[in-house]
């Protein structure tokens, strides 16, 4: 379990302003991966692709999300993290800021792959510091105030990466979160703190998380229990137009309530983690279950379907639980675990579409992602039930 580093800090230090900076960092990487959708049929245009070929831009990004985290994590055991955070930020912004000038769909492709790699190291290790930064009865509320970052990127950033891409070009999109990622670089270098490495770090011993059982049934209950969000909100866009009938000018202001539920969860949930962290966990995914089944009811009616929308976004709060409860059963290998959440998360981000394309391809209509939802955060809710029996069986004598 993890130890408060307060006692190493010096009065210079806030955490609060401290974890502001990391917070810069995930609203940099929360625009780039939810407006790089948005801002699909401006490059696909440009580019001269069609939209399924577009499509595999945001796919590359996810895959050099699941490939960097692991990697990076293991290859920079002995880095100081105030240093790899600087390094991965830093790396962040160029490949970004590279993608604004892509040529062509080949480029581009690479070029959003790079920009991946840093994601899930970036948010394990950020993780890290902010736990580190405060008391342990804190810690969920710590990891949840980094990730308003990414939350209010959804109310804030991808729409105005939208309208740039809309009025000035799509360019303007990737070089403003470049200037973001630059933005997010000065603040940890003036603000983190330099902390050394825990003694004993290496390689080997990060590779040591993959040995617990209950490290992959946490990544597991992510990659299954998440997958539902994600199935209905890829889909949310058509099903507003397609069967709620509402103008193609609401959509931005019904994915804003579900990044104002978002913010909401992780400004509420954690509060509760940091008193029962699995029971809070249980909770969210039966909340996400239901409030996917509730969208195949009120999917047809603006009101109904807006306040659904955010429910399901409070279900988000999911991903700073099981960060925190990574960081309980990796032992002396956080780093590695915690970057895999991410890996986690993408593979969710892949999963929940395709079942749900799937489900809409058969013929079960535009709601039928809400069953899918449902099913998925059952799925998490199993694989979370099994990691609390483990751990009751290793207590009992």
């Amino acid at each position: 379990m993890p130890t408060s580093n307060n006692s190493s800090k010096t009065s210079s230090y806030s955490a609060g302003l401290v974890i502001f900076a990391l917070a810069m960092g995930a609203f940099a990487i929360g625009t780039t991966e939810f407006a790089t959708m948005s801002l699909l049929p401006y490059f696909a245009h440009d580019l001269n692709i069609d939209a399924p070929t577009a499509g595999h831009v945001i796919s590359a990004y996810a895959l050099g999300v699941v490939v960097g985290a692991p990697v990076l994590t293991v290859m920079a055991a002995r880095v100081p993290r105030r240093r790899l955070l600087l390094a991965l930020m830093a790396m962040f912004a160029l490949f970004n800021g590279l993608s604004a000038f892509a040529p062509n769909y080949e480029s581009m492709l690479v070029l959003r792959f790079l920009s991946g790699l840093p994601h899930g190291a970036y948010f394990g290790v950020a993780s890290l510091v902010a736990v580190s930064l405060v008391p342990l009865n804190k810690r969920n509320q710590a990891v949840g105030r980094m990730f308003l970052g990414l939350t209010i990127a959804t109310i804030i950033g991808v729409p105005f990466a939208n309208w740039l891409g809309h009025a000035i070009g799509w360019r303007w999109g990737f070089g403003l979160v470049a200037l973001v990622g630059l933005l997010t670089v000065a603040l940890i270098a003036k603000l983190a703190p330099n902390t050394p490495v825990a003694p004993g770090a290496s390689p080997l011993r990060e590779l040591g998380a993959l040995k617990h059982a209950q490290v992959w049934l946490t990544l597991a209950v992510g990659a299954i229990g998440f997958g539902g969000l994600f199935a209905v909100y890829t889909y949310l866009a058509d099903t507003l137009i397609l069967l709620t009938k509402v103008s193609p000018a609401m959509v931005p202001f019904v994915l804003a309530i579900f990044g104002l539920g978002m913010t909401l969860g992780n400004i509420v949930v954690p509060w509760f983690a940091d008193r029962a962290l699995l029971p809070t966990a249980a909770g969210l995914l039966l909340w996400s279950a239901a409030a996917s089944a509730l969208f195949t009811i009120t999917a047809q009616n603006i009101w109904g379907v807006s306040i659904t929308v955010f429910f399901i976004g409070i279900g988000g709060a999911l991903g700073t639980v099981l960060q925190t409860r990574l960081m309980d059963v990796a032992k002396n290998a956080q780093s590695l675990a915690a970057a895999l959440n991410h890996s986690a998360f993408n593979f969710a981000n892949a999963l929940g579409p395709l079942l749900g394309g799937m489900a809409i391809a058969r013929g079960y209509g535009w709601t039928s992602t809400g069953w899918v939802g449902a099913l998925l955060a059952l799925g998490g809710l199993v694989l979370l039930l099994m990691s609390i029996g483990l751990d009751r069986m290793r207590k009992t004598p």
